[in-house]
């Protein structure tokens, strides 16, 4: 289960993303950037970034840890902005936070090179739980201590949009020609051998536990939340053993240089940074 924390102040909105996220502090003296059951895309998202972030982590992908957190819509009080006040008015109760990682910076494919084994992890993955939001348009992605980082998984799992046609959905292939990290030349066979094996149903089951009950019930055509979690660990174990099998991947995959300036690549230097200590493997 995710840790809970009780926001204790709104600091700003974050104008970037569609569903206007906001930078919270809480009562763990954490700063998050927190994501509102009251936004236009509705509570799913935060089912997903629960759901895909859970799992990314458990494959040893750097994704920023995720909380519970309570909001009082009272701290955004002297918040000026009328949009913003009136999506804290609707989101009272129980949110989503994602560690906020001050200093980091967005993803840039001229700026940053990436090895083609990370590059294959995160392509195998955001095929796993068909990521269609890590474009070279809108990379989700950010430099931090100079490793990559994974961010916004709300625009996964499409099926769960529509649970009659799931297990068609999940079975079909996943177009990564315009991936963020196609440039790399991403090593598909690689991470499939990896990490495929991990993705188990008890892994699976673990991290649909981690979703709150609240942001599961009354979905049409399931008597329960455990029938709903269930669901989501059905669609998602068989496409973790066939999907490498179905990425397409259109145009050239060779890896390109960083034409970032001299500066700035003493700083973003290719994955795994020099300056950590990794494992045999390559993890931090």
């Amino acid at each position: 289960m995710l840790d809970e924390v009780v926001a204790t102040r709104y600091v700003t909105p974050l104008r970037e993303g569609g569903s206007l996220p906001g930078i919270v502090e809480a009562d763990d003296l954490g700063t998050y950037v927190m994501k509102f059951t009251g936004a236009g895309q509705g509570r799913k998202t935060l089912v997903a970034e629960v759901i895909c972030g859970q799992l990314g982590r458990s494959l040893g992908l750097r994704v920023p840890d995720l909380v519970q957190i309570q909001l009082d819509p009272v701290i955004g009080l002297a918040e000026p902005d009328q949009e913003v006040q009136e999506l804290l008015k609707a989101s009272g109760g129980l949110n989503l936070g994602m560690d906020f990682l001050p200093g980091s910076i967005g993803f840039d494919s001229l700026a940053y090179q990436v090895d083609p084994v990370e590059a294959g992890r995160v392509v195998w993955f955001d095929a796993l739980i068909n990521n269609v939001d890590r474009s070279w348009r809108n990379p989700n992605m950010l430099i931090w201590h100079g490793d990559l980082w994974l961010i916004d998984h709300g625009a996964t799992m499409i099926w769960h949009h529509n649970w009659p046609g799931a297990q068609a959905s999940a079975a079909k292939p996943y177009n990564a020609s315009d991936h963020a990290l196609a440039p790399f030349a991403p090593d598909i066979a690689a991470a499939a051998a990896e990490l495929a094996p991990l993705v188990t149903e008890e892994l699976l089951t673990e991290v649909a536990a981690d979703v709150p009950d609240e942001w599961l019930v009354d979905e049409p055509g399931f008597d329960s939340t455990d029938e709903l979690r269930r669901a989501y660990v059905e669609a998602l174990l068989p496409r973790a053993a066939t999907i490498h099998e179905r990425i397409t991947m259109e145009g050239p995959t060779e890896p390109k240089p960083s034409q970032a300036p001299g500066w700035l690549t003493e700083h973003l230097t290719p994955w795994p940074h020099p300056t950590k200590k990794h494992d045999k493997d390559g993890r931090p």
